[in-house]
């Protein structure tokens, strides 16, 4: 599995390079999935994204330093002209929704299909339910999230980045699934690419990822 490396290392070697864009409706946390991934930190002041914004974090996974450069954008309408260039050279995706309100959940499809239309199409996909620190306010059964994700090959999690709960394995579960594809192609490949330079995956194909899987769900202390 993954070994997480430190907040910002500087000078590490790096082995790959890993784009991951977070997509989902405005104020559904994003940015704070991304900052407590990315720096460990939450603010209840934060402020909407304005137009795109990325941050980086090194990890190792099976002894291989990996770099995931996590992309961000706000969710409103007017930066869909940002969607070409957002999704470029993407190979996975945390798609977001807030639990507390529907019909953040009920633009999934929409933002799924902006994806696979824009990404490559066997990019890595993580479904997340963002907010159990709200359970008292739920509005998405996560039953109902479970069957959406089998349903159309992706990866379930529900998360709180105020809690901290679940971010991280999101995260992991996505950048390993990559990681394993890649290293699979590497491996039927002869792994041409031994030449001791980081190998970023922007702009290449990668291989079909298994069948779905839902992440066994870590229960969050409800709000009172």
């Amino acid at each position: 599995m993954a070994s997480v490396g430190g907040y910002g290392d500087a000078g590490q070697k790096i082995d790959y390079v890993f784009k991951v864009v977070l997509i989902g409706d405005s104020a559904v946390g994003k940015s704070q999935i991304l900052a407590r991934f990315a720096r460990n930190e939450f603010s209840l002041d934060s402020k909407a994204t304005i137009g795109v914004e990325f941050q980086t974090r090194t990890l190792v996974i099976q002894r291989k330093s990996v770099k995931a450069q996590i992309w961000d954008t706000a969710g409103q309408e007017r930066y869909r002209a940002v969607t070409s260039a957002y999704y470029r050279g993407a190979v996975g995706a945390l798609l977001v929704y807030d639990i507390t309100k529907r019909q953040t959940f009920d633009h999934i499809p929409r933002w799924l299909e902006e994806l696979r239309a824009h990404a490559d199409k066997n990019i890595v996909i993580m479904l997340i339910g963002n907010k159990t620190d709200l359970e008292d306010q739920r509005a998405v059964p996560t039953e109902d999230a479970k069957e959406f994700a089998q349903k159309d090959g992706l990866f379930f999690l529900e998360t709180s980045a105020m809690e901290a709960t679940n971010v991280e394995d999101a995260f992991l579960t996505v950048l390993t699934e990559i990681f394993n594809i890649v290293n699979r192609k590497n491996l039927a490949a002869g792994d041409d690419q031994a030449n001791g330079n980081p190998a970023s995956l922007t702009g290449k194909k990668i291989l079909v990822p298994g069948p779905a899987q839902v992440i066994p769900e870590k229960k969050a202390c409800c709000s009172s």
